[in-house]
């Protein structure tokens, strides 16, 4: 916790002939974090980059034509729900025995649909090239054939008189208008300069016979009849996939196991009899896969654990307490820690639900999106999703929480007062329940934003210690201890001259106005030490702190809007015609329940885009610039869980 996973680098070398044992054990551990080799101008000309293991080349084209299945069939592994595994040996034996069947009966339907899709095209193209002319009362082979005259058929923004002698329709009926003009070769130039003054666009005629309405709407129906076609092969498709899936993930897992398995020499570096490979373990699990792989080899195989040199390339895994995993996404979107860093995973994980429960607590929406949070997990099948989802549902239960403890459903008032401070407001004529106390909880969001940032400047001090040495060292942590010392000299300050309720009240000690005096200069000398420019943000301390005002304005904005779609739909348009029931009373009462239900709809939505980009903001901008600066690499193991398969 706070600390991500410690990590220890561990090098692998062992003759060639073990190569192919050592990377199934190293597959199968799924611990190893390969470091890639990377042939330099001064590494001794004996090292190189490895070769593929034999059979790569054909599980890689396997596994192309697995993919090209599953795109074709609408196939996403990761959404795929196991139902059982399949035994690997099974897997490769249908590999040999179905694949290719499965794979011609798609290719052709693909085929066959790629061709029917291309026909129904051109049809549907040269319908509406056939469009303008639909208007025009003439064969298209009347357009054409002529020596004596010129034709113009073209889209035009209004009808043209023209002053040769000429034959002429207009068609205001398509969309463009369409002209046709015939006219003596000889008056070709003075008939183009009128139409085109009149913003003329030529159209080609189309190259075939007959009526172009009949012709139009021959190729509209043709395109029809392809379209059906293109349903009936795709039903067929759906077919492969209602009958395949199972098989094609577990191919598509089985082979990319062998060609990551089969393409990790590549990461290695190799000489002419041995290869030798560096990467990251887990701490408490190095032992165990180096008694694995020694057990393995027959301890024809040498490792060795290394120095950690440089922290920035250790690769970083979390290590925090299950609740606070899927919060892990919320630091992946920012930035994942780096080695030698606090992992602020865990203050995430318990900080962010109050946040949202402070902005959006009300049992009725905090209900609603528990409840839609269980219910997606029916359809994101990513971990992410699944992670975002368990974020929102302890988000939602905060939000049930504190909507106890403010005595608010959809606006309404519980039976009871609010055990901490009320949020109902006047609105409709008359305040439901206890009335509003918007300046205590103002004064409480100012508390939380000081504790918060003073959190997060004594965490900027540990980091500190991580990230410099020496006086540089030295220099950031009075630095940040400088912050600490300005904005509690600022807070004694204000407190010495002013009686503010809920917090410390210093107006009758005179010494206190010396402390903040002192805490406030000393503060401001500590951060121009390390760098002067620094002073130019001194202003960001009081916004910073004030920022966090927005964990009860945004939550007032719901409050306010549940209460004006209760006044709007119960008060304005129900309760007036429950008095005296009429045919129009009812449409009223339809309509107020209509109001009330998609109101509420609209500000839940709102209340969940609030109090979350809301209560994650304050993390990332108030509370991470701080101390945190992120960037740590991801471990990622070779080797995967198998999910659709089993040895």
């Amino acid at each position: 916790m706070l600390r991500p996973e410690q990590m220890r680098r561990l090098l692998i070398a062992a003759p060639k002939g073990e190569i192919d044992t050592i990377i199934r054990e190293l597959y199968r551990h799924h611990v190893y974090h390969i470091e890639d080799f990377v042939a330099e101008s001064e590494s001794p000309e004996a090292l190189s980059i490895g070769h593929p293991l034999s059979g790569a080349s054909d599980a890689a084209s396997a596994l192309i034509k697995v993919r090209a299945i599953e795109n074709a069939c609408g196939i996403d592994p990761d959404s795929v729900e196991i139902r059982a595994k399949l035994p690997a040996s099974k897997v490769r034996e249908m590999i040999r025995t179905d694949l290719p069947a499965i794979q011609k009966e798609a290719e052709d339907l693909i085929g066959s649909r790629s061709r029917l899709e291309a026909r129904q095209k051109e049809h549907e193209q040269r319908a509406r090239e056939l469009e303008p002319f639909a208007a025009v009362p003439l064969d298209l082979e009347l357009y054409r054939g002529y020596t004596r005259f010129a034709v113009f058929t073209g889209h035009i923004t209004h009808d043209v008189a023209i002053d040769v002698p000429h034959e002429k329709y207009f068609s205001d009926k398509v969309p463009g208008n369409m002209i046709v003009v015939v006219a003596q070769t000889e008056h070709r130039e003075q008939v183009e300069r009128t139409l085109l003054d009149a913003g003329f666009q030529a159209i080609p005629v189309p190259e075939e016979t007959g009526a172009p309405a009949d012709l139009m709407k021959a190729h509209a129906e043709e395109a029809r009849r392809i379209g059906n076609e293109i349903v009936e092969v795709n039903a067929k498709i759906a077919g492969i996939r209602d009958r395949h899936t199972d098989f094609l993930v577990a191919c598509d897992e089985l082979l990319t196991a062998d060609v990551e398995r089969a393409e990790a020499p590549l990461r290695f570096a190799t000489t002419e009899e041995t290869f030798i490979t560096e990467g990251w373990v887990p701490g408490d699990r190095a032992d165990r896969i180096r008694q694995a792989l020694e057990s393995a080899t027959n301890g024809r195989i040498y490792i060795e654990e290394l120095e950690i040199d440089d922290d920035t390339k250790v690769p970083v895994e979390y290590e925090n307490p299950s609740f606070a995993s899927p919060t892990q996404v919320l630091m992946d979107i920012y930035a994942r820690p780096r080695y030698s860093e606090l992992d602020p995973t865990l203050m995430v994980a318990i900080v962010f639900p109050i946040f949202f429960g402070l902005i959006l607590g009300d049992v009725g929406y905090g209900a609603v999106l528990l409840f839609l949070s269980l219910g997606l997990r029916k359809f994101l099948k990513g971990d992410e999703g699944r992670m975002l989802l368990r974020v929102l549902g302890y988000a939602s239960i905060s939000s049930i929480v504190f909507g106890i403890l403010y005595s608010e459903f959809f606006g309404f008032a519980l039976p009871w007062n609010a055990v901490l401070f009320s949020r109902h407001l006047n609105i409709g004529g008359e305040v439901h329940g206890h009335g509003p106390q918007v300046a205590e909880l103002m004064i409480i969001s100012i508390w939380i934003g000081v504790l918060h940032i003073t959190l997060g400047r004594i965490l900027g001090m540990i980091n500190a210690r991580k990230f410099h040495h020496g006086k540089h060292a030295t220099k950031a942590v009075i630095a940040n201890a400088g912050w600490l010392g300005t904005m509690w000299g600022i807070l004694i300050l204000i407190w010495s001259f002013y009686a503010i309720p809920m917090m410390p009240d210093l107006t009758g000690f005179p010494v206190a106005i010396a402390v903040g005096v002192v805490l406030l200069v000393a503060g401001v000398l500590g951060i121009a030490q390390e760098n002067p420019l620094e002073i130019v943000e001194l202003p960001t301390i009081i916004s910073h702190v004030l920022s966090y005002a927005r964990l009860v304005a945004v939550g007032l904005s719901s409050v306010a809007i549940a209460m004006v779609i209760n006044f709007i739909a119960i008060g304005m348009m129900i309760e007036p015609q429950l008095e005296a029931i009429t045919p129009l009373g009812v449409i009223f009462i339809i309509v107020g329940i209509f109001v009330f239900l998609v109101g509420h709809v609209l500000n839940t939505a709102l209340g969940l885009l609030g109090g979350g980009l809301h209560s994650i903001r304050l993390h990332y901008v108030e509370f991470f610039t701080k101390f945190y600066k992120g960037g740590g690499k991801k471990y990622n193991p070779f080797g995967m869980k198998s999910k659709f398969t089993e040895e």
